[in-house]
């Protein structure tokens, strides 16, 4: 079909020139042969604009006339931010018969793909990007970072080390690479980042570098000044924040008081599939959890699905601009539960490789929704990790979450953790009274303590039969894109069992602030 972008619409698009590339597609839209080009133009521009549906309505109008695979590949894109994920799926499907010629749209698909959480596809779309621009390290990183969460480290460290030989600041590629193994005192970065951080600009980089020191400190044994560090760059994020616990507060009420509604809301044609949430506060082993049932040989692991809050979204049809707001969860109490199942399948769907097998959804902020999963997906099995809330509250302290999105800004003060955790504690005690018997509260220290018998009673709540290979957990060759990447490789192991210990006399004023609302602190 020849190139789909003249050399002035590539030239445009790459400076981000969307002025320019909407005169471009003036002239081309006058021309027989250029019509195509004048849709992708238009549509890139309306999508940067901020106008996606625009977007996505020009470029499928260029597909349609030249199906070029850079134009899928931006329309799967744009399909992916209206979570559009199953054209998004087709679109990147059909664009495999003719990828894109260019190292961005490669890039676009390897990004669509990774979204989609399918990063075995996505890594020779990265490898294409990186060979036709090898001089763009933005690419280089997408392609570390696949290959890091498809348990391949060396090569990751490789492509980072690269990265770091040209740009020596690069943020993300320093907290990255701190990520991918435990550090040892014979084999660390630490002298390098304390450098790197030390010269950092506030915020982002600043956070990200600081993160990577500390875990690096953490990780070699100097535990106590991997605190006093973490304990000041949180501070400094949490001091920009405009924060406050009332607004996650509000949440949870919400979810309390909408129960009676939810719990006699109508049900049309019932979803019958069953499918296996892990919930939980992050950072408590739910991805642990997560490899040791997709190890079963019935079951698939999907990954952090967001398609039961986008279902529940769909169902309350509030135009607020988040997901997750007391506002939603009000207006889709009382709505048909059967629906909002079958929505949330078919949305779940587009993340499955084999749709024969029970999946599990490892979101572990879906406890806000376990009523309504409990009533929308009947034979759903549901499963709450549990974990002693001194190193619950510490881990969340010590991991850096999507640093843009609003639902972690809990996560930068230990007491605003804490707050934050016994309101999980009390829904969750809601939630035990309101479904007897539905969730099954696994404990982490627990399945430390006894790997065995904490799977084998797993197993059977999720309805499975007995199977070794879920003692070999860390055999399991499936992409982890989690935090956890690096531990749930190994078998299980107790040095994060009461490690809040080590930090005893720092965290005292949250053990004193847990007991008072009654939480015991083993």
């Amino acid at each position: 079909m020849g190139e789909p972008l003249s050399a002035a619409g590539r030239a445009a698009l790459e400076k981000g020139d969307f002025a320019g590339a909407r005169r471009l597609a003036a002239v081309r839209m006058s021309e027989a042969s250029g019509k195509a080009e004048a849709y992708f133009l238009l549509g890139v521009a309306d999508a940067e604009a901020g106008r996606v549906q625009d977007g996505i309505r020009q470029i499928e109008q260029a597909v349609a006339i030249a199906p070029h695979g850079e134009y899928r590949a931006q329309l799967a894109r744009l399909y992916t931010l209206v979570r559009r994920d199953g054209d998004a799926a087709a679109t990147l499907r059909a664009a495999e018969a003719s990828p894109p010629a260019d190292a961005l749209g490669r890039d676009t698909m390897a990004c669509v793909y990774a979204r989609l959480g399918d990063h075995l596809a996505a890594l020779p779309h990265f490898v294409a990007a990186v060979d036709l621009a090898p001089e763009n390290d933005q690419f280089r990183y997408n392609h570390a970072a696949t290959l890091s969460f498809l348990g391949r480290n060396e090569e990751a460290e490789a492509v980072l080390e690269l990265i770091l030989g040209r740009a020596p600041n690069d943020a993300r590629a320093h907290h990255l690479l701190a990520g991918l193994r435990k550090q040892t005192p014979a084999r660390n970065h630490v002298a390098r980042l304390r450098t790197v951080h030390d010269r950092a600009s506030p915020g982002r980089d600043r956070l990200l570098t600081g993160y990577a020191l500390v875990k690096e400190l953490e990780d070699i044994g100097d535990s106590e000044e991997a605190l006093e560090r973490l304990v000041t760059i949180n501070s400094a994020h949490r001091a920009a924040l405009a924060y406050d616990f009332a607004r996650d507060a509000a949440i949870f009420d919400a979810v309390e008081a909408a129960w009676p509604l939810v719990a006699h809301a109508p049900m049309g044609e019932g979803a019958t599939e069953a499918p296996i949430f892990v919930i939980g506060m992050p950072r408590t082993g739910t991805t642990l959890v997560d490899r040791i049932l997709a190890s079963h040989p019935g079951v698939e692991s999907v990954g952090e699905l967001q398609a039961l809050p986008l279902a529940v979204k769909a169902a309350a049809q509030t135009r607020s601009r988040t997901v997750l707001d007391p506002e939603t969860i009000l207006a889709a109490a009382g709505r048909d539960a059967g629906a909002i199942g079958r929505d949330y399948l078919a949305r779940a769907a587009h993340h499955r490789r084999t749709p024969t097998l029970r999946f599990v959804d490892k979101f572990p902020g879906n406890f806000f929704y376990a009523g309504i999963a409990a009533c929308a997906l009947p034979n759903a099995a549901i499963v709450c990790l549990r974990r002693n809330p001194m190193d619950t509250i510490l881990a969340n302290f010590r991991n850096l979450f999507a640093i843009g999105s609003r639902y972690y800004d809990y996560s930068y003060d230990l007491l605003d953790i804490a707050a934050y955790y016994a309101r999980f504690d009390r829904l969750m005690a809601f939630w035990r009274e309101a479904l007897p018997g539905r969730i099954l509260d696994l404990s982490y220290e627990g399945l430390v303590e006894d790997q065995e018998g904490e799977t084998r009673r797993l197993l059977a709540h999720c309805g499975l039969d007995w199977s070794e290979e879920c003692l070999n957990f860390h055999a399991y060759s499936g992409a982890v894109s989690t935090p956890s990447a690096a531990q749930v490789r190994r078998p299980i192991y107790r040095d994060s069992v009461a490690r809040w210990r080590k930090h005893a006399a720092a965290l005292e004023p949250v053990r004193a602030w847990l007991e008072a609302q009654g939480i015991g602190v083993d």
